[in-house]
């Protein structure tokens, strides 16, 4: 089995366990396989694991696959996985029914090695294309971090996850000291560079894969820090400041220090119903205009 970040991950849903071990024989070379024998376990894993492919049994006790089915179309951080439908029946109205709740394609038992390979390797091939596109639309095209509408995505996605599993996270809120006096001084092309090799730098200081860092807008970053308290976001965001200190990019129009610095505001919360995760990036934002007022090329910080 392939276990590199880039493999596919396949969840199986069968209550039988014979049925999981063919389909796992046939696709355990090429994709991390996980399996669920029940619905309830299957919605559990996908939320931890979010899987690129699921193939779902519909014949189920308790819970069937279309009613699993409609779980995972309801909830926003597994409707875009594609489901396939594992299935006996061979009635056209079956299919019909589950093509109408979202399902992409349907294997039918006895399996056809061949067959199954198939249709998995295009379903994966066809996934992989729409989240490349949806890569290339979230991305800011100067800097390569993550636009306004991919902090947004990632955000929300990772402040559903914290409140299903009742886990912190943080966000932390950046700011050029006065960019505007480097770009009148050294011209917007200078500015550019500017802001790349602070992107370059944030980017390469949050060295946990699920951290996260994107571009708010102009000279404004902000780094999501899942399933981080307040005692480690605060490093971090002052690891962030010192790096961008001790680089040392000339900006003699600062009124702070002779090279650019960054202010930062860093906040961490704990996901509840009634609370939303701008609330949390407000606050960010609150505090990083506390550490700009308070004398810039600091770190303003507090829990909520």
């Amino acid at each position: 089995m392939k276990t590199g970040s880039d493999t596919p991950k396949i969840l199986i849903v069968d209550d039988a366990a014979i049925n999981i071990q063919l389909l796992n024989d046939v696709l355990q070379d090429n994709n991390r396989v996980f399996f669920a024998t029940n619905g309830r376990d299957a919605i559990r894993i996908a939320a931890n694991t979010v899987p690129d492919l699921v193939l779902l049994d519909i014949m189920m006790p308790d819970m069937d696959g279309y009613e699993v089915c409609r779980e995972f179309k309801a909830d926003p951080l597994l409707k875009d996985i594609p489901i396939i439908f594992i299935t006996a029946m061979s009635q056209q109205e079956d299919e019909s029914s589950g093509l109408e709740l979202g399902a992409v394609d349907y294997i039918t038992k006895p399996f056809n090695p061949a067959i199954v390979r198939l249709r998995v390797r295009n379903q994966l091939e066809l996934k992989r294309q729409r989240d490349l596109l949806g890569r290339l639309s979230c991305l800011d095209g100067l800097t390569g971090l993550a636009n306004r509408r991919g902090l947004d995505e990632y955000l929300d996605k990772e402040w559903r996850r914290a409140l299903r599993n009742r886990t912190p996270i943080s966000v932390i809120m950046i700011d050029i000291d006065h960019f505007k006096d480097y770009n009148d001084s050294y011209g917007h092309l200078a500015g550019d560079d500017c802001l790349k090799r602070v992107a370059y730098m944030l980017e390469g200081t949050l060295e946990r894969p699920a951290d996260f860092v994107a571009r708010y807008g102009g000279e404004e970053f902000v780094g999501i820090l899942p399933e981080t308290e307040l005692p480690g976001t605060m490093i971090i965001a002052e690891k962030l400041r010192y790096v961008i200190e001790a680089v040392q990019i000339p900006h003699s129009s600062s009124q702070v220090a002779p090279y650019v610095t960054i202010s930062v505001g860093a906040t961490c919360g704990v996901p509840a119903p009634e609370l939303e995760a701008r609330e949390l990036l407000n606050r960010a934002d609150q505090l990083l205009y506390q550490a700009k007022r308070n004398g810039r090329n600091q770190v303003a910080g507090d829990q909520e």
